[in-house]
């Protein structure tokens, strides 16, 4: 089934019982998210900026998160060297409810987070964006720093309007891929710099109201293929997806829409090879695990079993006019992650 409803007008993303008005994907954010006009309890409302920045041979996850009754501040380190090597910090608030203040568009605006231990603030800027971090401890008693630079001219993105089969729920997100990266991140005595020829910034850019258990499939990715800049979003699971996939390649500032997109995940290893298999025959890899960003928590109301696995992607993406672009030991990332919250 084709899923490729487009949106393209102006207007309020909800209406007035706070359903979305149209379900859809659109290119750029051009519905307005308000968070007055959410008919649900302010414990359920998900906000969050999500950045990832990677190269060849590590990277850094960035999270500031306002999820109604539990507030996530994480960063993530990574390294994917002949040990590889990852390490997650999470500091956790109760009951933020709105009062961590994202912005309800994410063209503007600062996203920040402060404590005695952590300082984080993401900036959105004309053409730029920006991460910087302090965290004190963040693993064996030694501190992590950041400052990054996400260059991103005129150019197009991924946005869903997702409803679940649930009134007054709904997924808004946007997710910019191919953002040129440059700036550093330390941590014990080593200095980790990006180059912009090389290495890409992803926003992962949500809000709305969730139902309670979900399982969902998500993988993206970015490299520079003969100067010219390339990158997917795909997935599933995100609620009531008849209306839009959020399956995309990005190629020199424009998306490329395609159809159903299937993970073909080893039943018995998260670290054996994948492939990923397409409807319309345009997006056809393979996937050979270098890492699993592996997390387990259970807190009786809050579960969560993550398995976000870096890894190298070879095979073939077809663009809308036939071109097929060949992809060779990419970097990338793709997950499955089971949620309670």
């Amino acid at each position: 089934m084709s899923r490729n409803h487009e949106v393209i007008n102006s207007q309020f993303l909800l209406d007035s019982d706070g359903n979305l008005r149209e379900p859809g994907w659109s290119r750029r954010m051009v519905q307005i998210y308000d968070r007055t006009m959410i008919r649900a309890p302010k414990w359920r409302i998900k906000e969050w900026d999500y950045y990832l920045v990677l190269s060849d041979s590590f990277a850094g996850a960035f999270t500031i998160s306002d999820d109604g009754y539990i507030g996530l501040q994480s960063v993530s380190l990574l390294t994917f060297g002949e040990k590889p090597w990852e390490h997650t910090e999470t500091v956790l608030k109760p009951f933020p409810m709105g009062k961590i203040g994202l912005p309800s568009d994410s063209s503007t605006g600062t996203t920040r987070y402060e404590d005695k231990r952590l300082q984080m603030r993401f900036d959105a800027c004309d053409g730029f964006r920006t991460i910087k971090c302090s965290f004190e401890n963040f693993c064996d008693s030694k501190s992590f720093s950041c400052d990054i630079r996400l260059e991103q001219p005129d150019m197009e993105s991924m946005v869903i309007a997702t409803p679940w089969d649930k009134k007054r729920h709904f997924y808004y997100n946007q997710k910019i891929n191919c953002m040129r990266a440059s700036g550093w991140m330390e941590f014990d005595g080593k200095r980790y710099e990006f180059n912009p020829s090389t290495d890409f910034g992803t926003l992962d850019w949500g809000r709305g109201v969730w139902t309670y258990d979900n399982t969902w499939f998500w993988g993206s990715g970015n490299a520079d293929i003969n100067g010219n800049s390339f990158g997917f979003n795909i997935g599933y699971g995100f609620g009531n997806t008849s209306a839009a996939s959020e399956n995309v390649i990005f190629y020199n500032g424009k998306v490329h829409k395609l159809d159903d997109i299937t993970f073909h995940i080893p039943p018995d290893s998260y670290v054996k090879p994948w492939k990923f298999s397409s409807s319309d025959g345009r997006f056809e890899m393979d996937f050979v695990p270098v890492l699993d960003r592996a997390a387990c928590l259970d807190y009786k109301i809050i579960v969560s079993d993550q398995h976000q696995v870096f890894g190298r992607m070879s095979g073939k993406a077809i663009l809308d006019d036939g071109t097929v672009i060949e992809v060779k030991d990419m970097m990338c990332f793709a997950e499955k992650v089971h949620n309670k919250y």
